[in-house]
């Protein structure tokens, strides 16, 4: 990632703070940070990733926890709007494959969320894509998600090329924040120290958010 574990965390490329007041890593010094990123079209989301950071937001926020939500966009670009998500902390209602997903689980009540999600949440910065792709580019890619892929064979390399310029080619977006945490899908976590120092950064649940909470606490 071009952020590194240990060092200073970079601010949130937000486009709007949709709920809350405007905040950053640097507005909240001497407080632990975490961020829930999400999409508006991910059903995980919403079954686990969200659930997780209110629970950490009702235990720890009054022992000087910030918890906040970013909603962001790698797929799906004609769902995970910022008016879909103005909608959703607005009233509880979500669309798509979460709607679908959640009625499924018997988790909504008329197509409406059970809970209201109380910290601040903002839209990740959304960059309209060029049609230069570059093979700069797509080594750069590459070679964020498979460190050794110049060890590969040949044919391996040729496939992965090809599929990672297709990708890029029907990217109609870049979201800043996601981009620059090397994000590899949502729900996402990133903890960020009472220093500003960033500590870690996951994909899904794994059962380490509230121990590593915890542990910052005790620091």
């Amino acid at each position: 990632m071009s952020v590194k574990i240990g060092e200073k965390a970079p601010n949130l490329k937000i486009s709007q703070w949709i709920q809350g007041l405007p905040t950053n890593f640097d507005k909240e010094k001497d407080h632990i940070v975490l961020v829930e990123v999400f999409q508006v079209n991910c059903p995980g989301c919403f079954l686990y990733g969200i659930p997780e950071a209110i629970n950490i937001y009702n235990k720890y926020h009054s022992e000087g926890v910030t918890v906040l939500g970013v909603a962001t966009a790698f797929e799906d670009f004609d769902k995970n709007t910022k008016e879909n998500l103005e909608l959703l902390l607005k009233t509880g209602e979500v669309i798509g494959d979460t709607k679908e997903g959640l009625s499924q689980y018997g988790k909504l009540n008329d197509s409406k969320l059970p809970y209201k999600i109380p910290f601040p949440v903002g839209m990740d910065s959304l960059v309209k894509e060029t049609d230069d792709i570059s093979e700069l580019r797509i080594k750069n890619f590459i070679n964020k998600q498979i460190p050794d892929f110049d060890s590969q064979s040949e044919d391996y390399r040729n496939q992965i090329t090809h599929r990672v310029k297709e990708y890029l080619k029907s990217k109609e977006y870049s979201a800043e924040t996601f981009e620059e945490y090397s994000l590899n899908g949502t729900p996402s976590t990133i903890v960020v120290d009472r220093k500003g120092i960033l500590r870690d950064v996951s994909f899904g649940q794994n059962g380490a958010l509230e121990p590593l909470i915890q542990s910052l606490l005790n620091e």
